[in-house]
């Protein structure tokens, strides 16, 4: 597996998130959904990354900095057919790898409260997150669960 900044320009990649926005617009009310649209997570302040074996695209993750310590993870997606590989796994390892290098000493994330959301918010349990009280700019939601982890 190869962890590589990644391309909005790669097809690819804009496939495999807009399968992502799909999915998480279909979870909840509008209002609840956070994701990112790719213009939006074309700033200098996100660290996007893409992870391939070959020229197979096996998910993705990002990295929002919300001040020189505080990063946010946004848009982790594993493609379908890689679900239960590790390749989520080792994402997010390098998203706290890099994030760890970049100074920052905590990372935080907002991810869905529904069923649908159980595997991610396990991974992340495993990953050491803890569930705590919104962070940046959410507010309590019913339909959101927030998590943070010391690094």
């Amino acid at each position: 597996m190869n962890i590589i900044p990644g391309d909005f320009s790669d097809a690819r990649i804009v496939d495999l998130l807009t399968t992502h926005f799909a999915a998480m617009r279909a979870t909840g009310p509008a209002e609840s959904c956070h994701v990112l649209p790719i213009q939006a997570m074309m700033v200098p302040e996100l660290a996007f990354w893409a992870a391939w074996e070959g020229d197979a695209l096996l998910g993705v993750g990002a990295v929002l900095a919300l001040s020189p310590d505080h990063g946010e993870i946004k848009s982790m997606h594993t493609a379908r057919a890689r679900r239960g590989s590790g390749a989520g796994a080792a994402m997010l390892r390098h998203l706290i790898d890099t994030s760890r290098q970049r100074g920052m000493t905590r990372l935080s994330l907002e991810t869905g409260a529904m069923d649908f959301f159980i595997p991610a918010r396990t991974m992340y349990e495993r990953h050491g997150f803890t569930y705590c009280a919104p962070f940046g700019d959410y507010v309590l939601d019913p339909n959101s669960v927030f998590m943070t982890l010391e690094i």
